[in-house]
């Protein structure tokens, strides 16, 4: 832009609403442009005038000056430092504006080592000496270091508005406002860069067409639709040509907004501003119409890609297997794989994991598998997605065994499976009833050094096992975890007891039960109801009531279940006396008869009287 046109229409602006701005919020800036320095009012002193000029704070910005145009690494006597303030700090930048080094020496100075906080004021006047004196890289520094400050402030300022009142005196260059925008979108300000760019039209500025692109992927990514629209067609007043790259931006906001009708429209606007849709415009408008549901579409615009010369790429090819894939149809996505590699491109891990999944949701596990196959030989390794869908593939095929040698064939090919999906897998063996096959591949784990969740793991095995009445293996389990210090827990014992009370070894459960107190685990209720039902299943009945008293003394657990299982058996066996004698022993230690206790007497003397009738008969 003409930089006549530009003073003339900012000197208007400044008239008209930037010098009204000031007036009407002067006692909000005056904080942050000229703050109050009672250090200030000490220059009216008359008396100063006898000092010598190197003392009178009086001339302490000609004192400044001089010292930076001799460049003396002294800019003030330290007498003098706390005479100075923001309005001699403003002063002294003024005065080097042709000077840009000498202004920024100072300026770093008053920041690092006098103890006086810079203003906005201050700041906009520096960055518009590095903007003209086009030290860019150093404007931006300044201007991330501003805007930093200014978000950290209770009371928020308009750096744009204080940067145009500040081009009133001093010289300046419209490249600072096209600068804070692009400052704001790198803080990721994104919104404070919005309004910098209605500001900036406004006044008359003209903001470069990349920084533009930066604001309108900015509101994208913050889904402001309308907004992009908005600045689209305020570049179109101000005469900011668009380019490929802001058309590329504006088709992602097409495809947010999911109007994709407007798709042909748009591309055709593109061809008018002179600009032919490239690989990354036709790339997401296909992806879009796939996510979309509109398929066809995408088919066909694959198609114009040939007629208009721009050549489909690795990402086109695998959107459109994609989409396929998402309808069922994944023997043509496969067709137009083969066409994908017959036209020179290369199938990556991506596409590859695409076409895998499209024939794992169809249930067809083994082309699945032969893909994963030809990724390995074609030399693309499978990455964790690749191992995850495969074998979750299986285990909905309830195929686990399949998934196990899956897991074997990819590690003899050097692909390392995940730790986590190899623990979920042994633990769906084991609620599967296949205790083996997950010890097996449990054990392959712990040589490659993967034993995370062991305490775990080794409950979910020794279930297993005991769950298929595989007691000893479950045995050999609990002392390999002693033989690598790690600690049984209430599960590990009451598992295997249970099992061993199940399968007519109480005796050896019991031996267990009393190894788990010596090791500091007080054993429950359940793992008393298992002794006691075992015990009086194989006719032990001493031991029954032995072991009844034991959890009622040590663990003061007094189960009215287990009392009734061991009273059952007594009065079954017909001798009322010896019940009897039972029950007396058991109040003792707080066992109380309840109404199956009675049913169980009233039995046992039904069948000894039906006996005895019997017996009479005879």
């Amino acid at each position: 832009m003409n930089r006549s046109l530009v003073n003339e229409i900012l000197l208007k602006s400044i008239s008209q609403s930037a010098f009204k701005i000031h007036h009407l919020s002067k006692s909000t800036l005056s904080s942050l442009q000229t703050l109050p320095d009672s250090r200030t009012n000490s220059f009216l002193n008359p008396l100063y005038n006898f000092l010598p000029n190197t003392q009178n704070p009086s001339k302490i910005v000609d004192n400044i000056c001089t010292n930076l145009k001799e460049r003396r690494s002294t800019l003030l006597d330290k007498g003098m430092i706390p005479h100075l303030g923001n309005q001699e700090v403003s002063r002294v930048l003024l005065r080097c504006q042709s000077d840009s080094f000498a202004a920024l020496t100072f300026f770093n100075w008053v920041r690092n080592g006098t103890g006086v906080v810079p203003t906005i004021r201050n700041y906009c006047l520096m960055l518009h000496i590095l903007a003209w004196s086009h030290n860019l890289p150093q404007t931006m520094k300044l201007l991330s270091e501003l805007i930093e400050l200014n978000r950290n402030k209770s009371e928020k300022v308009s750096i744009f508005e204080i940067l145009v009142l500040c081009t009133k005196e001093c010289i300046w260059e419209p490249v600072v406002f096209d600068m804070l925008l692009k400052a704001y979108l790198k803080a990721g300000l994104v919104w404070d860069g919005f309004v910098t760019f209605r500001k900036m039209v406004k006044l008359g500025f003209v903001p470069k067409i990349v920084s533009i692109n930066f604001l309108l992927d900015g509101l994208l990514k913050l889904d402001q639709i309308d907004e992009c629209w908005g600045i689209y067609e305020e570049m179109r007043k101000i005469g900011v040509r668009a380019n490929t790259i802001t058309f590329n931006i504006l088709t992602h906001v097409i495809c947010k907004s999911g109007d994709v009708d407007k798709v042909n429209e748009f591309l055709d606007k593109m061809e008018e501003e002179g600009f032919d849709p490239d690989i990354v415009t036709y790339n997401t408008l296909i992806d879009s119409y796939v996510r979309n549901g509109r398929l066809k579409d995408g088919l066909y615009l694959y198609n114009i890609m040939y007629i208009r010369h721009v050549m489909p790429d690795l990402i086109t090819h695998t959107s459109l297997i994609n989409g396929l894939c998402r309808e069922g149809n994944v023997r043509e996505a496969h067709k137009l794989f083969h066409r994908m590699i017959q036209i020179g491109l290369y199938p990556d891990v991506f596409s590859y994991n695409t076409l895998i999944c499209g024939y794992i949701n169809k249930g067809m596990m083994q082309e699945a598998r032969t893909l994963l196959h030809d990724m390995i030989r074609e030399g693309v390794p499978p990455n964790e997605f690749t191992c995850l869908v495969l074998i979750e593939g299986y285990r909905k095929k309830n195929m686990l065994i399949s998934a196990v040698n899956l897991i074997v064939e990819l590690q003899k090919f050097g692909v390392s499976v995940c730790r986590d999906l190899q623990i979920d897998l042994v633990v769906a063996l084991c609620r599967v009833d296949k205790p083996f096959a997950a010890k097996s591949l449990w054990e392959r784990m712990v040589q490659d050094g993967k034993e995370a969740h062991k305490l775990e793991i080794y409950n979910e095995l020794i279930v297993s096992f005991c769950i298929s009445s595989y007691v000893n293996e479950a045995i050999q389990l609990k002392d390999e975890m002693f033989f690598k210090n790690i600690k049984p827990s209430l599960i590990t014992y009451r598992t295997i007891i249970e099992c061993l009370s199940r399968l007519n070894r109480t005796t050896e459960g019991e031996v267990f039960m009393r190894d788990m107190v010596e090791f500091g685990i007080q054993p429950d209720t359940t793992i008393c109801r298992s002794l006691i039902a075992g015990h009086c299943k194989e006719k032990n009945l001493n031991q029954a009531e032995s072991l009844l008293s034991f959890f009622a003394e040590e663990f003061q657990v007094c189960d009215n279940e287990c009392y009734n299982e061991l009273f059952k058996v007594l009065c079954e066996e017909g001798d009322i006396g010896k019940s009897m004698e039972f029950q007396n022993r058991m109040q003792k230690f707080g066992f109380t008869p309840n109404c199956l206790s009675f049913k169980y007497a009233i039995d046992g003397l039904s069948r000894r009287t039906a006996c005895g009738d019997a017996f009479i008969d005879e």
